[in-house]
């Protein structure tokens, strides 16, 4: 298979080619912008409380029994008689709306990534921007 054609490297004025987006030289540089985007988003938006949460054993336990319970499949999907694995555990309520029920296995559900995605978008027309 032949391998992707060479392209000018994004800095401007800078003559060399490469198949990605910067050269070998400047990929400092596109780490670099990737590291901006992403400290503020970690500094102001990101909630710490709820990023440490998910990395804890006690969700990663709840989560792993809310996918055995539901056998591994989207409910949403099964509701609409669709056979879909499950991607996510999905809070019902959000845990940003009512936190003491973060645990609770019946406010828990399997959602695929698409039916998670539809769910989140009408969290946060229910709920506020903050509820997703």
């Amino acid at each position: 298979m032949p391998s992707k054609p060479l392209k000018p490297c994004a800095v401007p004025r800078c003559s060399n080619l490469t198949q990605g987006r910067y050269c070998h030289a400047h990929q400092k540089k596109e780490q670099q912008n990737k590291y901006e985007r992403h400290r503020y988003y970690d500094e102001h938006i990101r909630d710490k409380k709820a990023s440490d949460f998910y990395h804890s054993k006690e969700w990663q336990r709840v989560r792993r029994l809310a996918l055995i319970r539901d056998k591994h499949l989207c409910q949403h999907c099964l509701a609409k008689k669709r056979i879909t694995p499950a991607d996510v555990v999905d809070h019902i309520v959000p845990i940003r709306v009512d936190w003491s029920l973060r645990l609770s296995l019946s406010n828990l559900q399997s959602l695929c990534n698409s039916c998670h995605n539809k769910k989140t978008a009408e969290d946060k027309k229910r709920y506020g921007k903050g509820a997703g």
